[in-house]
Order: C-alpha cells, then sequence, then structure tokens
C-alpha cells in the first residue's frame, strides 16, 4: 500500500472503544478511549472540549483528529468524553450545562477513569471553556501538565493560575494570533503575573478556532506530553486506515 496523505477524514488504527464515564453527582457522561494498536501507550491526553452552548463537544475538529491520529502517530492514549449536557454522534451526556461548576465532576469523572484503568502520564487538554475546566479543576496529583488551546480565561481566576503556579506542573498555552477572546500580548500579561512559568505559544495567522492548524497544535500536544517523540508528527501514511465523515450533533 503506497503512501497517502493524512487529511481531515483520516482515521489511523487504534484500539478504540465506547466509555462511559460516571460523575460523582450520579451522571453519566459519554465518551471514548482511544489507544495504540501494537503497544501500551507512552502517556494519555485527556481532552476537554470548547463551549457546548456553541457548538462545543467531543467530535469538535482538533479532538476528533487527535483521537484519530495520535494513538497511531504518536503511542497516546486519547480520552475524550461529552461534559454534561453535552451531545455529539456517540451520544448525549445527561445532565444539563452548568457554566463550568458542575463541570468539576465531569473532569474529576475522566481522571478517576483514567486512574482505574492505569493509563500513564496524564495530561488534561483544554480547548477554549476546556481550558477552564483544565485550569480550574484538573490541578490533580494524576495531572502531569496542561496544554491550553485558545484559553479565553473567561471563567478561570487568578487563584486557579496560582494553583498551578505552587503545584509547579507545566502548563503550555497555545495562543492565535488573532483571537477575539485572548490575543497573545494579552495571554502574555495575564499569564504572566500569576502563572510565569506557563509557556505562551504564539499561532501565526490563526482565530480561537484554529481551523487550518491543526497538524501545528497535534504536534504542540505531542511535543508536551511525549517530548521523546519527534516533532513535526508524519503527514502520510502507509498502513490500514479509513476515511469517516464526522456528524455535527447540536447539544
Amino acid at each position: 500500500m503506497g503512501e497517502v496523505p493524512i487529511n481531515a477524514n483520516t482515521v489511523l488504527p487504534a484500539r478504540r472503544e465506547p466509555v462511559t464515564l460516571r460523575t460523582s453527582d450520579g451522571l453519566a457522561l459519554v465518551g471514548e478511549l482511544a489507544l495504540p494498536v501494537d503497544r501500551e501507550p507512552t502517556a494519555t491526553v485527556v481532552l476537554l472540549h470548547p463551549l457546548p452552548t456553541h457548538g462545543g463537544m467531543m467530535d469538535s475538529h482538533l479532538y476528533r483528529k487527535a483521537a484519530w491520529r495520535l494513538p497511531a502517530l504518536a503511542g497516546l492514549a486519547v480520552l475524550r468524553f461529552n461534559t454534561r449536557g453535552t451531545a455529539s454522534a456517540a451520544g448525549c451526556s445527561e445532565g444539563v450545562f452548568d457554566h463550568a461548576v458542575g463541570e468539576r465532576l465531569d473532569v474529576a469523572a475522566a481522571l478517576a477513569f483514567a486512574a482505574e484503568r492505569g493509563l500513564p502520564s496524564v495530561w488534561l487538554v483544554g480547548w477554549s471553556f476546556g481550558t477552564d475546566l483544565a485550569l480550574m479543576h484538573g490541578c490533580e496529583p494524576v495531572v502531569e501538565g496542561a496544554v491550553l488551546i485558545s484559553p479565553p480565561l473567561r471563567w478561570s481566576k487568578a487563584e486557579h493560575l496560582r494553583t498551578w503556579s505552587r503545584a509547579g506542573k507545566p502548563v503550555v498555552c497555545l495562543v492565535p494570533e488573532f483571537d477575539t477572546y485572548l490575543p497573545p500580548a494579552e495571554a502574555r500579561r495575564r499569564f504572566g503575573a500569576e502563572l510565569p512559568t506557563a509557556d505562551v505559544i504564539d499561532f501565526p495567522g490563526a482565530k480561537h478556532l484554529m481551523v487550518g492548524h491543526t497538524e501545528e497544535v497535534l504536534d504542540a500536544i505531542v511535543s508536551a506530553a511525549v517530548p521523546e517523540v519527534p516533532t513535526p508528527l508524519a503527514r502520510t501514511w502507509s498502513g490500514p486506515h479509513e476515511q469517516h465523515q464526522a456528524a455535527i450533533v447540536a447539544s
């Protein structure tokens, strides 16, 4: 089989299973765990999706591509799920959107699942609203660090940044040049004041949703979570693969 380009709909081999996360307040959250086919994962990324009231879900474009590619290309375990009240093609999680408050229990359920399954070296990857969840609720002993994609710092406050600073855990911020919520200069000011060890990385030409920048975002996630894996990741594939069209589902 000859090499083919990895495009937006390419699904590379992985051991994929639907999972149900159980929150301490009794909700069932819909999710998926993707593992490398031929080896044990060397690290784990837990994906916290964008704002569900604006279309965010576990299938948001960066996250479905991470789940479709990173087990094969980087040996990562990828856990993605719908927070309370959020729907995707995989189904709808129980509960209702709670403005980053009740979602604390959703993050806790995902981390508990990772611990129960013995998943190694857990990193949180938040995107937009998901970055607030990571900063507010994710600085737990099981978590090695966080990658924040387009962080708006909308719900998260200075005290949450200081918690991460005191913990000494690495935080990598991927900030689009044209982000209307928190552009690079403001991100450097806000993080610099309370979390000076955060690594703020500019994404020239990018907007909040990082459309057209998937490869660079995935490279940055891998560089943080598994720095021993060379980047840029492969852009072509010569083995078995599938092509999937993602279904758009409104919460």
